[in-house]
Formats: structure tokens, C-alpha cells, sequence
């Protein structure tokens, strides 16, 4: 039964993302959440929840019609939560934006512990960051 709500709280983690509701998606981080981005890119590492608070509204700043979220996949064991999905945008610059995921989500008491972002960080680098790279 807790995989079902842990999938339910999922979904609603990327319904939020996708209507750019900060709130709603901040909410579901426990108070300990934290979200590790893979690649060597500007925005790659690890943020705390009062970091993803902080820094949140930059993505949907980037977005200014919006970022949607469509999760093509979904599998639950125990306390994680694996998630294929795939975005698709427009960036301030004009550029399209259309990325491609495996998201693994770690939860606690039906919160997000741990969420672990794996995409294309070429497309992060051009789209995102402008080219930049870090030193």
C-alpha cells in the first residue's frame, strides 16, 4: 500500500512542476530533502531543500510558458521510486528545450528524502547554462 501513496506522491511531485507551482512541489520534500543532479554541468550536484526553496523559481524564470513534466514510466519497491519522464519547453533564449530522464526518489513517511536526477547534460549544457561549462 505504501508503494501505491509513494507513486501518488510522485505524480503529484511532477503535476506541480509541471503548472510551476513552487509550493506545491517544495511541500513534498521532507524537511531533510535533498536532490542530487548528475553530470558536470553549472546546475549538477547536490541541494538541500532550503536550496531548492531558494533557487527555485530560476527554472521556472527560464520558462516563462511553462516546463512540462509527462512521466512515461513508473516502478515502486519499498521506499523508492523510479521514473522515466521526459520534459519539453521553451527557454528565454527561443531554444526548445526537450530533455529525456530516469529519476530515482527516495522516500520517508511520504515525503521525498532523496531524489536523484540522471539526463541528457549536453542539452543542461546548450539550453540551460548558455554553453558554459564549469572551470
Amino acid at each position: 500500500m505504501q508503494t501505491e501513496k509513494n507513486k501518488q506522491v510522485v505524480q503529484a511531485f511532477f503535476d506541480a512542476m509541471s503548472r510551476g507551482d513552487i509550493a506545491g512541489f517544495i511541500d513534498l520534500y521532507d524537511d531533510e530533502g535533498s536532490v542530487w543532479t548528475s553530470g558536470n554541468t553549472l546546475i549538477s550536484g547536490t541541494l538541500t531543500k532550503a536550496e531548492i526553496e531558494q533557487g527555485a523559481g530560476a527554472i521556472f524564470d527560464a520558462f516563462p510558458e511553462g516546463l512540462t513534466f509527462t512521466v512515461h514510466a513508473m516502478a515502486a519497491e519499498g521506499d523508492r521510486v523510479a521514473v522515466e519522464a521526459e520534459s519539453n519547453g521553451t527557454h528565454v533564449s527561443g531554444k526548445h528545450y526537450r530533455n529525456l530522464y530516469h529519476f530515482l526518489f527516495e522516500m520517508r513517511n511520504g515525503k521525498v528524502l532523496k531524489l536523484k536526477e540522471y539526463m541528457d547534460t549536453e542539452m543542461i549544457t546548450d539550453v540551460l547554462c548558455g554553453g558554459q561549462r564549469p572551470s
